[in-house]
């Protein structure tokens, strides 16, 4: 890649943000943390971010059975924070190869014009779930291809669902129905629903409803369908069916989940590995989010493969991302590690021998990502406080500062 290329472009936004507190006075680390940089055909630095052991062996194991096939070496580098070190190595000039750019920082990257835009020219572009295409393309841009993803769902204890009564006929696919077995799931020793309180959550309540943030340049966070989607979570509090984690003495929705004080909660695949470690006996099935008046909804959060800008081993880059975005790959990777394929086939695949996880596939074709556009974070930030609130709060003031917040946000990032 070209030298001078980080310098030239600038260091702005949020960005500039995490470079400059990654490498003050101008000295980025690069190397041992961002990775070796673009280094000719012959090998390849890849940064990732592990969830454990189990990932990190599994690029191991795939970055030999490439080597062998192709003869390009590849190194597997383990980030300990992976937007730290990412930083680091761009603000150095030295970033790695390929590296874990994840859903809610890709739109800051491409941006600012530091993603090298390859995936329209992947020999299985066409491969990918189209949501996730839309989840990492920029400026109708496919930019870089999706690694994995996962979606939200509804888990139900069975435990307490069969206690209560109920059958698989109840169910819920709608509101009012959701409303009705959290309500026959409330007792004295649990809850019906957790989940967070915070937009990542609260949010899909309001894309049920029909609402969204954000339509073009134009900020939609004060709507009647957003209103409608906090006012009937505020129902399901006012009938003690709804407490959020904090409130049942939990970390999180999981915990709470784990430790039966709520019946259910709202969260994605990564609760599979959670109630297997620290919950085991929790025996619980994942289904589709019900839908709301507005149609089904869920978020998609996702990781893809991020390319530097001009870098000298596109070619072999471009190899590796193909060879670990197989189906073949993917349900290694799987298997190993409990994601889920960014391809069409590697999901449907997925879903067959998972079927545990089938409702969590199901949902990517109705997924939308969140709000992730450069400068986004801090209003979501300001949002997540005032939902501490949500219970008394009045809906539409709640909105209006959210509408103020990101509009600013999204002037500055539209320049």
């Amino acid at each position: 890649m070209k030298a001078s290329q980080w310098t030239a472009l600038g260091l702005t936004g949020a960005l500039a943000v995490t470079l400059a507190a990654c490498a003050p006075n101008g000295e980025g680390n690069g190397g041992e943390n961002g990775g070796n940089g673009a280094s000719g055909g012959d090998s390849l630095s890849v940064l990732i971010a592990s969830s454990g052991p189990a990932e990190a062996g599994y690029y191991q194991e795939a970055a030999a059975r490439f080597m062998e096939a192709t003869g390009t070496e590849v190194e597997i580098v383990v980030a300990n924070d992976l937007i730290q070190q990412l930083g680091q190595g761009f603000a150095g000039n030295n970033p790695p190869d390929l590296f874990y750019l994840p859903w809610d920082q890709f739109e800051t990257y491409a941006s600012q014009g530091f993603l090298e835009p390859y995936a329209g020219d992947l020999a299985n572009a066409g491969d990918f779930l189209p949501a996730l295409v839309e989840q990492f393309s920029y400026n109708d841009e496919f930019y870089c291809a999706p690694k994995d993803f996962s979606t939200l769902g509804l888990q139900i204890n069975t435990e307490a669902w069969e206690a209560a009564g109920l059958t698989d006929a109840d169910v819920p696919t709608t509101w009012d129905e959701l409303a009705t077995v959290a309500e026959a799931l409330t007792d004295g020793d649990q809850v019906g629903l957790s989940m967070g309180r915070e937009y990542a959550r609260v949010g899909v309540f309001m894309n049920q409803a029909g609402g969204q943030l954000v339509d073009g340049d134009t900020v939609t966070a004060d709507t009647a369908e957003n209103a409608a989607g906090l006012e009937y979570l505020q129902g399901l509090i006012a009938d003690g069916s709804l407490v959020f984690p904090p409130d049942l003495e939990a970390g999180w929705g999981g915990e709470a989940f784990g430790l039966g004080r709520a019946a259910m909660v709202v969260e994605g695949p990564w609760i599979n590995g959670a109630m297997a470690n620290d919950f085991p006996d929790r025996e619980f099935i994942s289904v589709e989010l019900p839908a709301g008046p507005g149609g089904p909804s869920t978020y998609s959060f996702a990781t893809c493969w991020g390319m530097p800008i001009d870098s000298d081993t596109r070619d072999s880059a471009t190899a590796f991302v193909e060879f670990v975005t197989t189906p073949e790959e993917q349900l290694l990777a799987a298997e190993a590690f409990g994601v889920i394929p960014s391809t069409t086939a590697g999901a449907d695949t997925y879903a067959s021998q998972f079927p545990e996880n089938a409702a969590f596939v199901a949902g990517v074709d109705y997924a939308v990502s969140p709000v992730a556009f450069a400068g986004a974070a801090a209003a979501v930030s300001e949002f997540n406080t005032e939902l501490e609130n949500i219970a008394n709060a009045n809906p539409s003031a709640l909105l209006a500062g959210l509408q103020t917040n990101l509009q600013s946000a999204l002037d500055s990032a539209r320049g």
